[in-house]
């Protein structure tokens, strides 16, 4: 498992690659319960999940929360990663939830949360709105709609990171949603993931997101910004 994480210029020491070990077995026994991933095979799991995930760590600071966690992707790895921030995991459906607080216990992950919740609503809340110095997403929505789930987590001087596949096109129609929401975009980062392209966009916050955002009731989806 080591040499999957170096190849790509992560470090990790041993407990580290125990904290993987565990996490992919319990994604695998779970997974049967509450069909968490389409990956299955010990390598991929490792490959396109830890790994990952993990890249993202660099450029996540400060307070994070991580909107449709799933099975804990990119949060849990990058958890593992740098263990010394603190993590808001927000998850909509209640099973997926119950297994991220069994990897949280069966790890002894501390500083880290799970909200059982829809951005859309938990984002108008006082206590979430514009909190966290970082929002990761991975594999949620197009980045224009992700964007209006995420952008009004982040503080101002924060970032959004969004974990994507070959997203081009995507970040060329999300630029008017990053400026209405706040942000404006500061990296797209390319790389290869072993077999597949993929790329981490950041999104700094510059100002606060108007109140009426995140619009609810699917417009997010329906009507991309």
């Amino acid at each position: 498992m080591k040499n999957y994480f170096i190849e790509k210029g992560i470090l990790i020491d041993d407990n580290q690659v125990n904290l993987f070990n565990q996490y992919k077995d319990l994604l695998k026994e779970y997974n049967e319960k509450f069909n968490i991933t389409a990956i299955t095979d010990d390598e991929e799991i490792v490959k396109k999940h830890f790994v990952d995930s993990a890249i993202g760590a660099k450029y996540v600071k400060g307070k994070l929360i991580d909107i449709g966690s799933g099975g804990g992707f990119p949060a849990i790895p990058i958890k593992i990663i740098n263990p010394d921030i603190e993590v808001t995991m927000l998850e909509a459906t209640e099973k997926k939830c119950m297994f991220l607080n069994v990897v949280i216990e069966k790890l002894g992950l501390t500083g880290i949360t799970v909200l059982n919740g829809r951005a859309e609503e938990l984002a108008k809340n006082i206590k979430y709105r514009e909190a966290f110095d970082t929002c990761t997403a991975r594999a949620v929505a197009r980045l224009n709609t992700l964007s209006e789930y995420c952008l009004p987590f982040v503080k101002k001087g924060g970032s959004f990171v969004a974990l994507k596949g070959d997203a081009e096109e995507e970040v060329k129609e999300s630029l008017n949603a990053f400026s209405i929401l706040g942000g404006k975009l500061k990296d797209k980062i390319n790389y290869n993931l072993f077999e597949s392209k993929r790329c981490i966009v950041i999104v700094d916050k510059i100002k606060n997101t108007p109140e009426k955002y995140p619009r609810g009731r699917g417009k997010e989806r329906k009507s991309p910004l």
